[in-house]
């Protein structure tokens, strides 16, 4: 069993939690983008859009790299990586579980064949 430390699993799902904050990812996952530019499409402003990528960073999902007065963004997919195999564990579990349950339903069929022609 994979152990994944809960408050980094924590701060990348809460990152994830908001609209605007995985759209900002979506356009940094072909290439680098200023905040200007990542601002554009949303209809708030600049202050707003630059706590969103602060709490991007905080989960390590963004990289902000300053160039003179021009601050670039990346995407680091690291803690999405670890956020995709905690949730591959159960997706995992419940493709089991529904064999188990197709399973099970396909006993009950066979079951009442069984006893169905008995009866005649």
């Amino acid at each position: 069993m994979v152990k994944y430390p809960l408050n980094t699993l924590d701060t990348t799902f809460s990152a994830l939690s908001d609209p605007t904050r995985r759209a900002i990812l979506r356009r940094l996952k072909n290439r680098k983008q200023t905040v200007t530019e990542l601002a554009l499409p949303f209809n708030i402003s600049l202050p707003a859009i630059s706590k969103h990528l602060r709490v991007l960073e905080k989960a390590g999902l963004v990289v902000q790299e300053k160039e003179g007065r021009i601050h670039r963004c990346r995407l680091s997919a690291g803690p999405l990586q670890d956020a995709a195999r905690w949730i591959e564990n159960y997706r995992r579990f419940w493709e089991q579980s529904l064999d188990h349950l197709d399973e099970y339903l396909h006993e009950l069929q066979q079951k009442e064949k069984k006893h169905g022609r008995k009866k005649k």
